[in-house]
């Protein structure tokens, strides 16, 4: 078996994997007719030697390690005490699946075995490859750099789009020109990081939302990473992505074995949203547990910037109250219910109920939640520990940190060694007693520091496997409470990947809940994450961190297209801004199946204008959100077209947020249209190549489209 191949509707994938040489890829790209033979595919790829450079063409390899000679990068490096470290990689054995395989391969000089798991989706394309590290030595293997694969890509791919951000403002888009030589982000903050989300996207110059060729790779993995995008001298491209490994993190002892991250990668032909909706198949399909991936998503209310430290009981079940009358489903308790958390410098790790707080426990707010027919979740930061803590005084040695090296301050608190059997069970038996005493379907599972020195007892660095013993904790505490939601925090979105969504089921985008910034974190979250895993929530009137007021009108639309949430104080609202909140509420439950089931499209437009659309599968309907995030320099705002629609329906259009709008200076389409009250009916065609000329709009508004076939 020299060439595996592999096909989907629209992308092709044939894989060299002849026995005795390297495993690589001689095509990934466009669906291929069947007739098309992979050797002859091969022959056409033949690269001849060249002067100045060595006399036979280098080969690729999906791991580019050191033994093929290649001068400018690699993929791999591992030795045993400064020898072996020159590995050579050839396929011994291929274990073909249905729509995967199985590519073993082997050094004998070296005593080493990597072995690639493919899974090639049938139906999307998504491209999944896991890789796994063998010592067959005798002696121990110190291992350096385990990239889990490196694809290459066409040349044409001159646009490398990057995400990277800061608190407050992830999932920010960097979009570069690919030049000579590497284009490299690396992060070592020991979680998924604000400055570096773990995945990138290659596309030609011309690739925009609707059309054009891109490529996308998402390093599922909540830790430490590198990802790297190789312009060779010969013209070829290669990107890579793997797990950033610490010096002496990971020694393979004999017959031991280093499982890499996996990698998700796709192809699309018809630009960057086509590509976004095969990642969110994945995460649908593959990812997330069915009896909550099938479960209508409860609208969230998350007490922390309604009360913060302030927890008192009797403000709780008002807050409750309130938040059932305007139609909330689920009431989350935030930080501060526990031990002697009165402020966020003590109690972490002391995860028993605060009898100064709660002298009758917190079953009274728990029964209160749900008897008002709410779901009761709770606030959890299970790695992390205050010096000022019973835990802490009690084992001090459980925190991870460098002997000599002082503690970089990072809000008051340590990271615990969670690889430890022993703080891996404390944490357990901890959460678990909680859940067994009350009633209590949703852990936000937070963490809120960097592992600056993640240390273990021993002394070599456990960053890999924090990650590792995170998940393995995760899996336990559901499988003793399978009923029992779990929310991926950290500081906001800086643990919001693939790889932690497999042991959980919804992240936290942000910790803004500016609605203008979360346009921008959402758009740029939504090319890898599906609108309903993400935490969107309706913040107060200033935003406790841009200090920016906006309007109910604003706050509620930006919320509502994901998974929406409240996190304001109910009780100081305003009366008529509550009453706007109910109605959201109300649109959300009416939208929510189609908003988190449909084909996400983000549309083409001018940088003051954010506007996107969820469209039913079979294309009987569609929501559209256009929001004015700046100043218009024309007179006039763009045409905005209605992409993802069927060409040969016609649809009725209508303006159904704001619910009481009005231009500025009317007529305009809208009113001329009808839009505003009873709708129109119109030609697809009409909507999605003419489009509907926008009204003058203030910055800051928001207006949802309803469209539906007819």
């Amino acid at each position: 078996m020299d060439h595996l191949r592999f096909d989907a509707p629209d992308a092709s994938l044939i894989l060299a994997c002849a026995k005795g040489a390297p495993p690589s890829v001689i095509y990934w790209g466009a669906a291929l007719p069947e007739n098309v033979d992979a050797a002859q595919m091969e022959g056409l790829f033949f690269r001849q030697a060249m002067h100045g450079v060595a006399d036979v063409a280098l080969p690729l390899s999906f791991a580019m390690e050191p033994g093929l000679g290649h001068p400018m990068m690699q993929g791999f490096a591992a030795h045993r005490a400064g020898k072996d470290w020159c590995s050579l990689f050839d396929v011994g054995k291929v274990e073909r699946r249905p729509h995967g395989a199985k590519i073993i391969c082997r050094d004998e000089r070296t005593r080493l075995g990597l072995e690639y798991d493919i899974d090639f989706d049938p139906a999307t394309g998504v491209l999944r490859i896991r890789t796994d590290l063998t010592n067959y030595g005798a002696t121990a293997l110190d291992v350096t750099e385990v990239m889990t694969v490196c694809l290459p890509v066409p040349e044409h791919m001159t646009e490398i789009i990057g995400f990277t951000g800061r608190w407050t403002q992830e999932f920010t888009q960097d979009r570069v020109k690919r030049s000579a030589g590497t284009y490299l982000r690396e992060n070592r903050s020991g979680r998924t990081s604000h400055f570096s989300y773990p995945a990138m996207l290659l596309a030609t110059p011309g690739t925009n939302e609707t059309a054009g060729e891109a490529y996308g790779f998402h390093l599922a993995w909540s830790g430490n990473h590198r990802l790297r995008v190789d312009t060779l001298t010969d013209g070829r491209v290669l990107t890579s992505l793997g797990a950033l490994l610490l010096p002496g993190e990971v020694r393979l002892e004999p017959g031991e074995t280093f499982a890499s991250p996996e990698i998700v990668a796709a192809y699309s032909a018809d630009g960057l949203s086509a590509l976004s909706r095969k990642f969110h198949e994945h995460v649908r399909t593959k990812l997330l547990r069915p009896a909550m991936r099938f479960k209508p998503r409860p609208v969230h209310y998350n007490t922390w910037e309604a009360v913060y430290f302030d927890h008192d009981v009797a403000k709780l079940k008002e807050l409750a109250t309130r938040a059932a009358d305007i139609g909330v489903e689920r009431f989350v308790l935030d930080d501060g219910w526990f031990g002697g958390r009165r402020h966020d410098r003590a109690g972490l790790g002391d995860w028993t109920v605060s009898a100064d707080v709660y002298p009758d426990g917190l079953k009274p707010l728990v029964d209160h939640v749900t008897s008002l027919g709410m779901e009761f979740g709770l606030w959890f930061e299970p790695e992390m520990v205050n010096p000022d803590s019973d835990l802490y005084r009690a084992h001090p040695d459980w925190v991870m940190g460098v002997e000599g090296v002082d503690q970089v301050p990072f809000r008051s608190q340590l990271a615990l060694d969670m690889s430890r059997t022993e703080v891996a069970d404390y944490i357990f038996h901890a959460i678990d007693a909680v859940l067994r005493d009350h009633d209590i379907r949703y852990i936000k599972w937070d963490m809120n520091r960097d592992l600056s020195h993640p240390g273990g007892a021993s002394g070599t660095a456990k960053a890999f496997a924090q990650v590792t013993a995170l998940y393995a904790l995760l899996d336990r505490v559901r499988a003793a409470h399978p009923d029992v939601e779990i929310e991926s925090c950290s500081s906001g979105g800086a643990r919001a990947d693939m790889g932690v969504l497999a042991h959980s089921d919804r992240v936290w985008t942000s910790d803004s809940n500016d609605a203008l910034d979360r346009q921008y974190i959402q758009r740029g979250a939504s090319f890898f994450l599906p609108p309903e895993v993400m935490g969107c929530h309706v913040g107060p009137a200033r935003c406790h961190v841009s200090g920016r007021r906006l309007s109910m009108d604003m706050r509620a639309a930006t919320a509502l297209v994901g998974h929406m949430g409240l996190e304001l104080n109910l009780l100081t609202e305003r009366p008529s801004d509550l009453d706007t909140l109910k109605s959201a509420i109300a649109l959300h439950k009416r939208h929510r199946a189609l908003l988190h089931d449909g084909d996400l499209v983000r549309l083409d437009t001018a940088p003051q204008i954010m506007a996107s659309g969820v469209i039913a599968r079979d294309r009987s309907e569609a929501l559209y959100s256009v929001a004015y995030v700046l100043s218009d320099p024309q007179v006039l705002p763009e045409r905005v077209r209605f992409a993802g629609l069927d060409p040969d329906r016609n649809y009725q259009v209508k303006l159904i947020w704001p619910t009481i709008w009005q231009a500025i200076k009317g007529p305009s389409a809208i009113e001329k249209l009808g839009l505003n009250q009873d709708g129109a009916t119109l030609s697809c065609a009409a909507l999605m190549h003419g489009g509907l000329q926008l009204p003058h709009a203030h910055p800051e508004t928001c207006l949802l489209f309803y469209v539906e076939a007819i």
